[in-house]
């Protein structure tokens, strides 16, 4: 009988936190954007883009790999609410990184606004119209998605410090490798 994987493998884990650290480029260039104003702004906004399809496709790819290999289980010891809570916080991020890009990806392709994926090429538009009209109900659910993900991020977080610092039970381990294994 092969001995339970006590971490995630290291291409979840690269997915994993690559994807936290452009989720936090994200909100550090619209808040660039926000503050400046002519091309430089526009650069932000491109950039924001270009990385939101990024985080589309690592998201599409962490959840194939996903499949493939399944979540390490929970602790014995967590209550019903708790793993209910852990399983649908993580569905919920995989639901929002999805949508994020799409509704973002969709509202330029209503108003015919080219994506340049990192000045390499233009990504390609949806076959979407309706304008301005269009793209503002679209950005109106971007900006839904993404307060759902400062509350998603504030429960992944406070989760795993309740495991580390509570709960002491290696969770936090699976994730970080820098955190030792405690007995």
């Amino acid at each position: 009988m092969a001995e339970p994987r006590h971490r995630y493998s290291a291409l979840s884990l690269v997915l994993h936190w690559l994807i936290a650290a452009m989720i936090l480029a994200q909100i550090l260039l619209i808040t660039a954007h926000e503050a400046t104003e002519g091309p430089l702004s526009r650069e932000f906004v491109q950039i924001h883009k270009a990385l939101g399809l990024t985080i589309l496709v690592l998201t599409l790819a962490r959840i194939g790999w996903r499949i493939a290999h399944p979540a390490l289980p929970l602790p014995e010891r967590m209550k019903g609410w708790e793993r209910i809570l852990a399983r649908g916080t993580h569905v919920l991020f995989y639901v929002a990184l999805i949508v994020l890009p799409l509704t973002g990806w969709a509202a330029s392709s209503a108003m015919g606004r080219d994506i340049v994926w990192f000045g390499l090429f233009n990504w390609p538009l949806l076959p979407i119209g309706g304008g301005r009209e269009t793209a503002g109900a679209l950005m109106d659910l971007h900006g839904i998605a993404v307060k759902a993900v400062y509350v998603l991020l504030a429960l992944h977080v406070l989760g795993a410090l309740k495991h580390q610092f509570i709960d002491r039970d290696n969770v936090l381990h699976r994730m970080i490798p820098l955190i030792p294994r405690r007995p």
